[in-house]
């Protein structure tokens, strides 16, 4: 797959992941929030991580710079 998925996508995903790791561990979330939002969170950092959104592909969104 092509990635498409930019550099302050990325950053914005990640911060969210750490976000809702910080509610998590400081018990900010009702157990139903916490399933929820951590499912969320794995699929952010997934995406993060490979860089590419299986659901922007379908809408043809892409928030990676073009090359040159």
């Amino acid at each position: 797959m092509k990635a498409n998925i930019g550099l302050l996508d990325r950053i914005v995903r990640i911060g969210l992941v750490a976000l809702v790791a910080v509610l998590y561990f400081t018990h900010q979330l009702s157990p139903a929030a916490a399933v929820i939002l951590g499912v969320l969170a794995l699929v952010f950092a997934v995406t993060s991580v490979v860089g590419v959104c299986p659901l922007y592909l379908p809408l043809g969104i892409s928030t990676r710079k073009r090359a040159g």
